[in-house]
């Protein structure tokens, strides 16, 4: 048995899925201490979330309609699922009746959690950002999926209160809870967006029915709201023209950077994404960052370099100012900005 791989079932379980994921919780419990998964799960590729992947496998082949006891335990399949703790047999006898189309998918998929709620705490950032600069943004996402934070000035907002900010006729509404200070909310400007660059090593297309499908294994099982919002979004950038460029967005940034005019601020993001990334891969891109601020205006908004909390780097005037500037659940339920 591998230690390591069963070490990563174990944080995973109490450090995300507690209190968010009961099934996975148990199932993830159960996993680290049992030698025959965690040989199947080892299948994945080097460098990815091998629970998530794993657990996504799983859900993705159920969601595909493999008929199997197991759906029973997933709420977002059945209306009324069994208890998580009678979960494993059936789990175990899943994975071994399908585990060659298990590690077909560990060592060709990755984890794209295209996780549209994270707007909800972008949506101030890049506010901020508009209000200060005076003018419209150029948003690049680096890991961008299928595209969905990058319409984050479509969506319209609420954050414990009767108030909506944001495109007040969007279909897709998101909620979600502010710690701390609440006065980021007045004024909350909303803002032009002029560009959206979307950049993955592999592009997820929502009108691809196996493409959107994954992105849906993807979410939690008992993330009913979760998969609501994905629908929704994703229903709406498959009506939007949208160009999403597959490959290396590190390597791309000088060039789509060149392509941007002065007269738009650009903003690089990733979310939950800097940790799939070597350090000689973060360390080019703060680098390229930098650059670039010695030329022009740029923001920079990401987590995962450093730590898990968010930042906010940027060049002005070609002077250098780095910020740490918020706590954030990681599917954006709640977050807590200090600038």
């Amino acid at each position: 048995m591998s230690n390591d791989l069963s070490m990563k079932f174990r944080r995973f379980a109490i450090h995300e899925c507690s209190e968010s994921s009961p099934l996975y919780e148990f199932l993830s419990l159960k996993i680290a201490e049992d030698a025959e998964m965690i040989q199947l799960a080892s299948s994945a590729q080097k460098g990815q979330p091998v629970p998530n992947l794993f657990f996504g496998a799983v859900h993705f082949l159920l969601l595909k309609e493999y008929k199997h006891a197991l759906t029973d335990f997933y709420p977002i399949i059945t209306n009324h699922p069994g208890k998580a703790e009678d979960s494993y047999p059936a789990f175990v006898h899943f994975c071994r009746r399908y585990s060659e189309e298990i590690i077909e998918i560990l060592k060709t998929k990755i984890v794209q959690t295209n996780e549209v709620r994270r707007c909800s705490y972008l949506y101030p950032v890049f506010s901020r950002i508009s209000h200060l600069t005076k003018k419209p943004l150029a948003l690049i996402e680096i890991g961008t999926s299928a595209g969905l934070q990058l319409f984050v000035d479509k969506y319209s907002y609420s954050y414990g209160t009767e108030e909506i900010f944001g495109n007040l006729d969007s279909e897709v509404h998101l909620r979600s809870e502010i710690r701390g200070d609440q006065s980021l909310l007045n004024p909350l400007h909303h803002f032009d967006v002029a560009t959206r660059i979307g950049v993955d090593l592999h592009i997820n297309d929502v009108r691809n029915t196996e493409e959107y499908l994954w992105l849906k294994a993807l979410i939690w099982p008992e993330h009913s709201e979760r998969q609501e919002l994905f629908e929704k979004a994703a229903s709406y950038i498959g009506n939007q023209k949208l160009s999403l460029i597959q490959g290396d967005g590190v390597e791309l940034l000088n060039s789509f950077v060149a392509e941007i005019p002065t007269d738009q601020t650009i903003c690089v993001f990733h979310t939950h994404v800097a940790n799939q990334m070597p350090v000689e891969t973060k360390e080019k891109l703060l680098g390229q960052i930098k650059e670039i601020g010695k030329r022009r205006a740029i923001f920079h908004i990401y987590n995962n370099i450093y730590d898990a909390k968010l930042h906010l780097d940027y060049y002005l005037d070609g002077k250098e100012s780095l910020n740490t500037i918020g706590e954030t659940e990681g599917h954006g339920r709640w977050f807590k900005l200090f600038f």
